[in-house]
C-alpha cells in the first residue's frame, strides 16, 4: 500500500466520467493505495519542511455521491507520504512554478508525479519547439514584427499564447486576416509573455489526436474533433471525443520523444498530434484517460500506478 497525496482542483466538482485525475484516485483505490487530497496553496514550508493541510478520501463512481472525505490533517510531505500527484489544471503561472519549486524539496524522496522541476522546464507548447522536425513551422515570440512575418511567409496560421490551456485564446488567421497586430496589441496589455503562431494545419478538421504516453511508452489515443467551421477540438471547449488507432506516424513521434520523457521523470504525458505533426506536449495535467477506457479498455492510470509501484518498490 501507497499513501498517496494528490494536488488538484477540488475533487467535489469533478465530473466522474471523463475526469482523468479521479480515474487516477479511483484506480490507486482500486489498488490498495491509501488517498489524501490538497489544494496546493496550503502548502507551507516550515523549517525546511513541506507540509500541507489534506483530508483522507475515498471514492467512487457516483457523480454527486463520488467522494467521502475524513478529517483534515497537516501533512509532512517528505516524510507521512509515499507519492505526490501534481495535478491542478493550469494556468502556468508563478503560483504553478512556485508550487513545483515547494514540490522539488521533498522529490525523490517523496515521488512526484510527474517530476516537478522537469515540469517547470517543460512548458508544453514550448518543449515541443525540441523537434522542429516533427511540428508544423512554428514561432514563439512577442515581437510584433516576428509575428507579422510568419504570418506574412506561412498566411493561414493558428495564434494562441503559450501558457495558455484547455484551448484558451486560440484563434485562426486567413493569410487575409488584417487582425494579428491588433490581437498581439490586447495580448501584450494583458501579459508579458511570448504567443505561439503556428502554420495552420487543414487536417485538424478530422481531428485533434491526445496520445497518452506513461513512462515513455504509448499507451492509446483518443481523437478530439472540433465543432463545424472551429478550429479548437478541446474537449471542454465543444469538441467531441472519437476513438482512433495510433498510425506509424504517430508511433515514429513517440519514438522521437520517448527517452526524453522517461528520462526526465515524466512520466504522465499527453501529447497533441493533428495530421502528420506534433503540436504540444502536456505535461502538467494531461486529460483523456476516461475517454480511452470508455473506448478501448486501455486503462493508462493502471499502467501509470505500475510505473509508481516500481519506482517505490526500488527506491525501498
Amino acid at each position: 500500500m501507497l499513501k498517496v497525496a494528490i494536488q488538484m482542483d477540488p475533487i467535489e466538482d469533478v465530473n466522474v466520467s471523463s475526469d482523468t485525475t479521479f480515474l487516477m484516485a479511483l484506480t490507486g483505490q482500486a489498488r490498495g493505495h491509501k488517498l489524501w487530497v490538497y489544494d496546493f496553496r496550503t502548502l507551507a514550508l516550515d523549517e525546511g519542511r513541506l507540509y500541507c493541510r489534506a483530508r483522507p478520501v475515498t471514492v467512487k463512481k457516483a457523480q454527486g455521491d463520488h467522494v467521502t472525505f475524513g478529517d483534515e490533517v497537516k501533512l509532512d510531505l517528505e516524510n507521512d507520504i509515499d507519492v505526490v500527484l501534481m495535478r491542478q489544471d493550469p494556468p502556468f503561472d508563478m503560483a504553478y512554478v512556485t508550487a513545483t519549486y515547494l514540490l522539488e524539496r521533498i522529490h525523490p524522496k517523496t515521488l512526484v508525479v510527474n517530476d516537478p522541476a522537469e515540469v517547470r522546464s517543460a512548458p508544453e507548447k514550448l518543449v515541443a519547439t525540441l523537434w522542429p522536425q516533427l511540428q508544423p513551422p512554428t514561432l514563439v515570440s512577442i515581437d510584433p514584427v516576428a509575428l507579422m512575418d510568419f504570418h506574412k511567409r506561412h498566411g493561414d496560421v493558428v495564434l494562441k499564447p503559450l501558457h495558455g490551456a484547455a484551448g484558451s485564446g486560440v484563434v485562426r488567421l486567413k493569410a487575409d486576416d488584417p487582425n494579428l497586430e491588433a490581437l498581439i496589441e490586447i495580448h501584450a496589455s494583458a501579459s508579458r509573455d511570448p504567443l505561439v503562431i503556428q502554420k495552420f494545419i487543414p487536417a485538424v478538421s478530422a481531428g485533434d489526436k491526445r496520445i497518452l504516453i506513461v513512462d515513455g511508452e504509448p499507451v492509446g489515443a483518443i481523437n478530439r474533433i472540433p465543432a463545424k467551421d472551429q478550429v479548437r477540438s478541446n474537449l471542454r471547449v465543444g469538441g467531441t471525443a472519437a476513438p482512433v488507432e495510433l498510425t506509424p506516424r504517430d508511433l515514429e513521434i513517440c519514438g522521437t520523444i520517448g527517452g526524453y520523457l522517461k528520462e526526465r521523470g515524466l512520466i504522465f504525458v499527453g501529447i497533441d498530434v493533428i495530421g502528420d505533426y506534433m503540436t504540444e506536449i502536456n505535461v502538467t495535467s494531461p486529460t483523456g484517460a476516461q475517454q480511452l477506457l470508455d473506448f478501448s479498455g486501455i486503462d493508462a492510470t493502471a499502467a501509470m500506478w505500475e510505473v509508481i509501484e516500481k519506482k517505490r518498490q526500488a527506491s525501498h
